[in-house]
């Protein structure tokens, strides 16, 4: 039977569904893009925020309308939406056959088995499964967390994520993180090194490294942060040529770990750090860890020690109480370190968080105008920033060619896939992609880059 699977989010969330592709492939069903052609629906949800979440919520009813007309056999609802809100999924849309929590994407083969069978055993509440009644698969938000598990990669076979923890415990006051993946769990390093090693045996050639929070990989099970050891044996890995740090806290990025960036030359001089703000009240109502001056040291330090480092940082405008001063702040704050790449939330209430109690909260319009405020910003500091790299030299990866044209399109160690820029490049010459060339910087576009062929070719 061909399965649609839908999913939404996150790369971390893209993993799970990659690892329930593997599970699924394992029984013998196939898989389709085209929801004319499926007869079974699954959708990965996230609920992180208000669009992903309405997001989430019509893809469900879009499968749901499928399977009234008999389209489709099964449902299965899969995700951090799925662990959140099941009782409410489970009444109001009948048409689910399955809910798995996300501790439990184990299960989903049984899952979809039972689903179209529309047979199976009691639920663990001791009601009786029934088609369209949208049995229950939860699994302790606290149970281990695997690695090394087959997976069908589904980003073009040359990048692929690699989750090395689940959950978070950091408990800031706007984020649901926890309450639907529950406490830090860092994946063993034996595993994740075997998963590694399958991956480039695949064709994987960069790594990009993502969980809640990357830094504070191993704490829980080994006493101390051992993302620098486990970075060093990912560099020992035969074809992997980029490694990429994804969602580092600031309060936990050690010396240890920048040494590490300095001495292993496939580790890319990127790193992804949200800061969330640069209020100092703002930051302590969102019960972050680090202060704007905390921040500062920080980002002095890396750019010190890692000179053509690429930082990125998300932010949060629109925060309850953030008023005129505080994002004037925020404002000088975006001003004066110049990001190289940065993106801008507008603060998302959600139930059950401290925040979503707190007085004064503000207006959409006024959270959208602060956003556009940072972001035309923003803009310039890029613009300014990509001017400084024209005649530079630099290896890039092609991701592909431009329908039509002889223009490729690439990535520089500054673009991490699909929420940076690109590098275009002009020429005839026949390049596959997931090839490392080396290009001159020639122009800038906006985020983006305009480069020409060196005459030698990398890797």
């Amino acid at each position: 039977m061909k399965i649609l699977l839908v999913s939404l989010g996150c790369d971390k969330n893209l993993v799970d569904s990659e690892v329930m592709l593997g599970i699924l492939a394992d029984k013998g069903y196939t898989f389709t893009d085209d929801e004319t052609e499926a007869e079974i629906a699954v959708v990965n949800t996230c609920c992180f925020i208000n669009d992903a979440k309405e997001e989430s919520i019509n893809a469900i009813l879009e499968m749901a309308e499928l399977k009234k007309s008999g389209q489709i056999k099964a449902l299965i609802v899969t995700g951090c939406l799925a662990q959140r809100y099941q009782d409410e999924i489970r009444k109001e849309i009948e048409e689910v056959d399955a809910i798995i929590g996300t501790g439990a994407i184990d299960k989903i083969a049984e899952a979809v088995e039972e689903a179209v069978d529309g047979n199976g055993t009691a639920g663990k509440d001791g009601e009786a499964p029934a088609r369209g009644k949208g049995r229950k698969y939860l699994a302790p938000l606290n149970g281990k967390t695997a690695g090394n598990r087959k997976r069908i990669v589904t980003t073009g076979g040359y990048f692929a994520y690699l989750k090395i923890a689940e959950g978070c415990d950091k408990n800031c006051t706007y984020c649901v993180i926890p309450k639907v993946r529950g406490p830090y769990r860092s994946i063993p390093m034996e595993e994740l090194v075997a998963e590694a090693e399958t991956l480039a045996k695949e064709g994987v050639k960069e790594l990009i490294l993502v969980a809640q929070e990357t830094t504070l990989y191993g704490k829980d099970l080994y006493g101390e942060k051992k993302l620098p050891a486990l970075l060093e044996k990912l560099c020992g890995i035969e074809g992997l040529c980029w490694l990429r740090i994804l969602y580092c806290y600031p309060e936990e990025i050690t010396d240890e770990l920048i040494q590490v960036m300095k001495k292993e030359s496939k580790i890319c001089h990127y790193l992804d750090m949200p800061v969330q703000h640069g209020s100092d009240r703002i930051l302590k109502r969102m019960g972050r860890r680090t202060d704007s001056c905390e921040i500062r040291g920080i980002v002095k330090k890396l750019r010190e020690n890692i000179p053509d480092i690429c930082l990125r940082t998300t932010l949060i405008t629109g925060f309850p109480g953030e008023t005129e001063e505080d994002f004037e702040e925020l404002l000088d704050f975006v001003d004066e370190m110049e990001f190289e790449r940065l993106g801008v939330f507008t603060y998302s209430m959600e139930e059950d968080t401290p925040a979503a109690s707190m007085p004064h909260q503000l207006d959409e319009d006024i959270k959208e105008e602060r956003r556009n405020a940072v972001m035309e910003l923003q803009q310039e500091i890029a613009y300014e920033a990509a001017e400084k790299m024209i005649g530079k030299m630099l290896t890039v990866m092609i991701e592909g060619k431009v329908a039509g044209e002889d223009v490729y399109v690439a990535r520089t160690y500054k673009d991490a896939p699909n929420v940076d820029g690109y590098l275009f490049i002009n020429t005839d010459r026949q390049l596959m992609s997931g090839e490392f060339v080396q290009v001159r910087v020639t122009g800038s576009h906006e985020y983006d880059l305009i480069g020409e062929m060196c005459d030698e070719l990398t890797k």
